[in-house]
C-alpha cells in the first residue's frame, strides 16, 4: 500500500465524518447536556419521577453519542498527523500499519451513522418478537425455527439478552408459535427491520421425492413500552383463555392451567404467554405484549403501513425477504434491493450487514 492510497482513504473518511458531524452536531449536543444538567441539579428535579426518567434517558443517550463522535473525530485527527509524520519520513511500515487501522476506523463512523439512523422515538427500546409459521405444516413450521434460531445467533452476536415468552413446538418438528423478549441497547431499532413476511425456497428435508418446496413464516416486532405510555384497552374487548403450558419449562408444565391467551376482539391480534408458573404474572406479561403489538399497529397505520402482518395472509405477495436454498443460494431483501450469497452464514445470526441494508434504504 502506498502513502497515495492511504492519503485518498483517510480523505474519504475525514468526508464521510464531515457529514456525520453536519447532521450529529456535536456543539448543539452539548447545549443540551448543559440544560439537562442545570434541570437535574434544580430543588425540585426528583419530584417528577416521569420528567427525571426522561431526562435521564435523553441525558444517556446525547452523551453516549457525542462520546462516540469525539472518539471518531479523535481517531481520525491522530491518524492524519501520523500519516503526515509517516509520509514526511518516507516510513512505509507505519503507512502499512495505518492501512490496517483504517478499518477499526472506518467501523467506528459507521457505527455513528448507525446511531443516527436508530433514532426513532422508540429504537432504544426492548423488542418483543413473535414468529408464526404460514401454511404447510411440517415444512413452514421448520422454517419457523430456523428462524428463531436466526434471531437468537443475532441477539448473542450483539450481547442481547432473550427471554421466552411463550413456546409451542410442531407435531414433528419446528414450531407452531413463539414469542420472546429481547434486551439491548437499539434491540427495537435493528430488529424493526424484520418485521413482515419471510421466504425460504429449498429442497424439503422431509419430502422423500426431493421436491422443491416454498414456505413462508411471518416475523411481528413491537417495541416494549415503558410504563409512562398509557394503551386504553376495554375489557368488553378481550377474550382471555387459560391453559395448561405445553414443552420445555420446569414442573408447573401440564399440571396447572397458568399458560394464558388474549385475544384482542377489534383487531384480531392474539397474544399468548407461558413461560411462569403463576398464572398472574403471565397475564400481566400478555397484555404488555398486546399493549406493545396494538402501539405498533397504530404506529404503522400512521406511516400509511396499514398493510400490517396482522392482516396480512402469509404466502405470495407479502413477503420482505426471500431466502433460497435451491437451486443457487442467495438470501435477497425487497426493500434494500440487496442480495447475499453467503446464506449460511446469515441463517446462522450474521444479519446486521443485511439489517442495516434496510435502515439505509427506508431512511433515504
Amino acid at each position: 500500500m502506498d502513502a497515495y492510497e492511504y492519503s485518498e482513504l483517510l480523505k474519504g473518511l475525514k468526508n464521510k465524518l464531515a457529514n456525520v458531524k453536519s447532521i450529529i452536531k456535536p456543539d448543539e449536543i452539548k447545549i443540551r447536556l448543559d440544560e439537562i444538567n442545570v434541570i437535574e441539579n434544580s430543588p425540585n428535579f426528583w419530584q417528577d419521577i416521569q420528567r427525571a426518567g426522561i431526562l435521564g434517558k435523553e441525558k444517556a443517550k446525547l452523551s453516549n453519542l457525542l462520546k462516540n463522535y469525539e472518539n471518531a473525530d479523535s481517531a481520525v485527527n491522530d491518524a492524519d498527523e501520523l500519516f503526515d509524520l509517516a509520509n514526511t519520513e518516507s516510513d512505509t511500515q507505519t503507512i502499512n500499519e495505518l492501512f490496517e487501522d483504517a478499518v477499526n476506523l472506518e467501523a467506528s463512523i459507521t457505527n455513528l451513522e448507525l446511531s443516527m439512523l436508530l433514532s426513532g422515538e422508540n429504537d432504544g427500546k426492548n423488542a418483543i418478537i413473535s414468529i408464526h409459521p404460514g401454511a404447510g405444516g411440517t415444512e413452514s413450521n421448520d422454517w419457523a425455527s430456523m428462524l428463531y434460531r436466526m434471531y437468537l445467533r443475532f441477539c448473542e452476536r450483539e450481547g442481547f439478552k432473550v427471554e421466552v415468552l411463550d413456546f409451542q413446538e410442531g407435531d414433528e418438528a419446528g414450531l407452531k408459535d413463539v414469542s420472546f423478549l429481547v434486551r439491548g441497547e437499539n434491540a427495537y431499532g435493528y430488529l424493526k427491520a424484520e418485521n413482515g413476511i419471510h421466504r425460504l425456497v429449498r429442497t424439503s428435508p422431509f419430502d422423500s421425492a426431493g421436491r422443491r418446496h416454498t414456505s413462508f413464516s411471518s416475523v411481528m416486532v413491537s417495541a416494549e413500552l415503558d410504563d409512562d405510555i398509557v394503551i386504553e384497552i376495554e375489557e368488553k374487548d378481550l377474550r382471555i383463555d387459560y391453559y395448561r403450558a405445553s414443552g420445555a419449562g420446569g414442573q408447573h408444565i401440564n399440571k396447572t392451567e397458568s399458560a394464558v391467551r388474549i385475544t384482542h376482539l377489534p383487531s384480531g391480534i392474539v397474544v399468548q404467554c407461558q413461560n411462569d408458573r403463576s398464572q398472574h404474572k403471565n397475564k400481566a406479561t400478555a397484555m404488555k405484549m398486546l399493549k406493545s403489538r396494538l402501539y405498533e399497529l397504530e404506529r404503522m397505520k400512521q406511516e400509511n403501513a396499514s398493510n400490517s402482518n396482522e392482516k396480512s395472509e402469509i404466502g405470495w405477495g407479502h413477503q420482505i425477504r426471500s431466502y433460497v436454498l435451491f437451486p443457487y443460494q442467495q438470501v435477497k431483501d425487497n426493500r434494500s434491493g440487496e442480495a447475499f450469497s453467503n446464506v449460511e452464514g446469515i441463517l446462522d445470526g450474521d444479519i446486521k450487514k443485511l439489517i442495516e441494508g434496510v435502515l439505509i434504504s427506508q431512511k433515504g
